[in-house]
Order: structure tokens, then sequence, then C-alpha cells
């Protein structure tokens, strides 16, 4: 699948029903993938596809930090342009060019494009007509973005696409003055898990290939095959002259082409041969279940391959419902603090990852909601929306005086102007395939200001990542009037194991009660993600079952 055919935006009707009047929202977590972006290798030139593309334009205005070695504490930036340099026939050195000569704005292998820009942007208004505009869930101006989560992989157009929609969805206009620096956070490849790090998680490689193999022995001789083969086989290179799951390219390496191509101009089109519906159908459909029905049917390749972003995000939902501002301790604080936001918040209300298409698809495979979907296109996202009932008494179980960022939200919309005429105040192998003026903080100790080590010095009495199973009937009652919807791409999805009566909110299945969805989760969330990926490497792989009935029956005892 390549761009993403977006809908109009929800009807007041629609909005009425997907945010039932009796429920409040209290947490937003939206994993993005990427927008369009260059193909991460070079493939079919002698199709007649160029291999540099000139679609990057943002490769001309580019920034770097600078500083004057002799005043450190003036710190500059440097404009500056990039163009790429090749070898050239004779091995020296030439500047790369696009198909019509251009040699600025082009893109190296796996780049965010121009397109791909622009989409992320339109998610970002998308998002903020929804969460805004409609709901009013999130102020329209913003002082400082500490009630933000923003996170992204180590690869560059992840990072650039959340700060995309980050700028759509809170534009120029919708920023003070006086808006300090948003706080992004990263990680280091060998602790990354917002995508399936086979990389670096040993077992995990193990479960990916044995799971690879296993398409490759069910499809390079199906008929799907043959008739991909009667289509494309001619300009496959010398080495590897059939197409295959396991061929060089790789079957997703060539569905990886045609999706990045389709995306774009006609100046960078493959043959008409490569767009054939029922070439593409089947490329997807095997695709689909090389990189995600392992899931589906083992256990041990979603709790490796996912479970420690599900895990990180259900953390995070605990977090809301007991008050501890565990994520603002990543994001808040004047340089060198933690705690607390700069503009007093102690918590987050909305979050948003830069990752890619294997984490999507491998979050809702691991789930039981990606069955008979194609693969996710460019910008693709999962919104975890978290509600509570308004109806019932929700007492802090940390603190009476701890401080809710939900009024402080709330009070931030009300003191606003609601007339629609009164304008904003304006401001002054999944490596190799992804291509690897403000409030100070208090000084009073509060429950929000736990530092890493105390919080675990006292994890006893927090939630947190326990699963359910260990916790006590009153820890268990702090779970009681919650609930969790996903939606991706806009729709809303079920969850097999949430359908059962008492698992979800009544009338709606795509509604899981907290206690529900995180027993699902629970049941694949390593212990310790690092441990475990270095840990049976010369077991078996296990049986492959049905992923919908092995999933549901690891989530306990009780389920």
């Amino acid at each position: 699948m390549t761009t993403l055919q977006t809908r109009s935006p929800y009807s007041q009707e629609e909005l009425d029903k997907l945010y039932p009047k009796n429920l409040e929202l209290r947490l937003v977590q939206v994993l993005l993938r990427h927008g369009e972006r260059a193909p991460v290798s070079a493939r079919f030139q002698n199709a007649g596809l160029a291999p540099y593309w000139p679609y990057c334009n943002a490769a001309q205005r580019l920034r770097s930090v600078a500083y004057t070695p002799q005043d450190m504490t003036t710190w500059d930036s440097l404009q500056w342009r990039r163009r790429l340099e090749r070898f050239g026939e004779d091995d020296g050195p030439i500047i790369a060019a696009g198909p019509d000569g251009e040699v600025d704005g082009i893109c190296q292998f796996g780049e965010l494009t121009d397109k791909g820009r622009e989409t992320t942007y339109d998610l970002g208004k998308r998002l903020r007509n929804l969460y805004i505009d409609q709901l009013q869930f999130m102020p329209k101006l913003i002082s400082d973005a500490d009630m933000i989560y923003l996170r992204a992989t180590p690869l560059p157009r992840a990072l650039e696409s959340v700060q995309q929609t980050f700028w759509g969805m809170y534009p120029l206009t919708a920023r003070t003055a006086s808006f300090p620096p948003p706080t992004i956070v990263t990680r280091t490849p060998a602790d990354e898990t917002l995508f399936p790090n086979d990389g670096n998680c040993r077992r995990f490689a193990q479960l990916s290939r044995a799971f690879a193999q296993r398409a490759a022995d069910r499809w390079n001789t199906s008929d799907d095959m043959q008739y991909i083969n009667s289509k494309i086989t001619k300009w496959m290179p010398q080495s590897s002259k059939t197409v295959a799951v396991d061929s060089h390219p790789r079957l997703s390496g060539i569905m990886d082409t045609i999706n990045s191509t389709l995306a774009h101009g006609p100046e960078t089109r493959l043959p008409s041969e490569f767009y054939d519906p029922k070439l593409r159908s089947s490329v997807e459909k095997i695709g689909v279940e090389e990189w995600f029905h392992g899931y589906n049917e083992n256990k041990e390749y979603r709790k490796l391959g996912i479970g420690a972003q599900v895990g990180d995000i259900v953390e995070r939902m605990i977090s809301k419902v007991e008050g501890v501002g565990l994520s603002i301790n990543e994001i808040g604080g004047e340089n060198g603090q933690l705690g607390r936001g700069r503009g007093g918040e102690t918590g987050i209300a909305f979050a948003m990852s830069g990752c890619h298409d294997t984490t999507l698809g491998g979050v809702l495979s691991s789930l039981g909601a990606f069955e008979n979907e194609p693969w996710p296109p460019y910008t693709s996202h999962i919104a975890f929306e978290l509600f509570r009932e308004k109806s019932r008494a929700y007492p802090d179980p940390r603190s009476s005086t701890s401080i809710s960022l939900q009024s402080q939200v709330q009070s931030q919309i009300k003191a606003q102007p609601q007339s629609k005429d009164t304008p904003a105040p304006k401001p002054g192998w999944l490596a190799g395939m992804l291509g690897l003026g403000s409030s100070s903080p208090s000084s009073s100790t509060t429950p929000e200001q736990i530092t890493d080590s105390a919080l675990k010095a006292d994890q006893s009495t927090y939630i947190s990542r326990r699963p359910v199973s260990e916790l006590d009937p009153e820890e268990q009652k702090r779970l009681d009037g919650y609930y969790v919807r996903l939606r991706y791409n806009d729709k809303p999805m079920k969850i097999p194991a949430c359908a059962k009566p008492g698992r979800h909110l009544e009338g709606d299945e795509s509604f899981c009660t907290l206690e529900a969805f995180k027993r699902i989760a629970d049941s694949f969330t390593p212990k310790n993600w690092k441990v475990e990926c270095g840990q049976n490497l010369d077991g078996p792989i296990p049986g492959l079952v049905k992923g919908t009935e092995e999933w549901a029956r690891d989530a306990d005892g009780s389920f």
C-alpha cells in the first residue's frame, strides 16, 4: 500500500457515536508511520528507474547547530545545502543527478520526501481538527509542549515526520511568542523498541528469519508467485532471475520500490507491469504474511518484536490513572531538571511517536486487530485513546494535592475565545528494510517529582508495569471505569479478546475495559527485553497456532 487515502472529518453524528457523552477522554497516544520516502536502495535501473530522486528540497535549506569556541554561551545555526556525490565510471567522484539532471534536492535512500512532509503535516492538521477544534480535548494555544510526549526512532524520516505532524497540529499561530523548544525523546539503536529491532535482539532475529523462511516455503512455488514472475521477471538481475520471497531483491524490497514510485511523480516510475492490480495484490498479501503473521502465531515473536513498546503505551495509561507523571520526567522541566513541565504540567495529555510500517502492523497483529488489513500506507497512524466514565468518583491514589493535567488543559480551553471569528493570538531483516519564559519547578517534593531511583524504590506502591494478575483487589479497582479504544487511520478497531461480556463498554465492543486491555498487553510485555533477547537462542520455534486463539488464551488463566 502506498499513499494513504484519507477520509473527510467526522460529522457531528459520527462524533456523538465515537465519543459517548458518558465518557471523558483522558489521554491520546498516536503511533504514526513516517510519510512518503525514497526507496531504501536503488533497484530496477535496468527498467529505467532513476536511482537518485529530486524530491527532497529540504536538502537546500538544512541547518546545523554551531557555536564560537571563545563564547560557548552563544549558540547559533549554520544554514547549508546538501549535494550528493557518487562514484563515476572511472571510480572518480561526480555529483549525483536526478532523472532530468537535477543536482539539488536529491534524496538520500530512504529519505522523507517533500510529499512525505506534506502528508505528515496534513496528519497534524487532522489531529488538530479532531482533538482541538471538534473535541476541545487539547488547548488551541500552547505556551510550551510539556503536556505532549514526542518520540521518534533513530531514523531521520521518523523524526522529521513527527516534527511535521507536530507542526501541523500546533503551527506558529497556535504557539505563544515565548514558546520554548519542544522535547523530542529518542533512543540509541541498541535500546530501540519503537520498531521490531532484529538488529539488536538476537532471538527476535531468529524468529523473524524462521517466519520469513516459512513464507518462502509456502509462496515461492505458488500460483501467485508464478503470476508475479510472468510480469516482471525480465527485469530481475542475472544473479537472481526468479522473483521469490527470498530472492535478491526480496519480494518485500520489490514492494517497497513499487509503493515508493507510486507515491511520487512520473519521472520516477517503473514499467506498467509492476502496477498490475493482481500483481500488487499478491505482492502485498505475501508481504503481510512474511512480516506480520508471526505476531499472530508466536507469543515470543510478539513479546520481543513489539511487546516492550505496547508495555510503554499501557504504562502511560496507568500513569494517567494513578496520577503519577512518569512520562513528564522524560519531557518536562527547565534545562537540567525533571519532574514538572515548564508551564507547571505534571503529566501528559497527548503523545506522538514517529515510527514505521512494521511498528503499526506488529502492534495491530499482536492485538488480533490486523486481520484482512492491507500493508500500512505511508502516514498511517494508530490512536490509542484512554477514557473514563464521568459518573464515577476517582480519588487520587497518590495525593489529594496532586495537580490534574486534564483540569489544566480544560481551563486553558475555557480561557480562550470560543468565537470562530476571533483570530488566534499571533505569536512572536527489519533493520535493513528500515534503512538503519517559564515557571520553575517547585522546590517542595511532590509525587510528580519523584526521580527514577526513588520511583524504583517505591515501585510496589504503583501499578506501573506490574501485570494485572499480580495486583491485589484494591489495586485492580483503580482500573475500574476506564476504557481503551484504538482508531487505525480513523477507523475504530475491535480487539477480539475484548468481545466477551464484561470486557468492553456496554453496546460497543471497540471500547475495551482498561483491565482487559492491560491483561492482553501483559501477556506479551517482556520483563527485561534485553535479557530475553539473548535467551533461548538454541530453543525451537514453537508450533504455529492460529493467532486469535493463541494470544487470547495467553492473556492469563482467567482470560
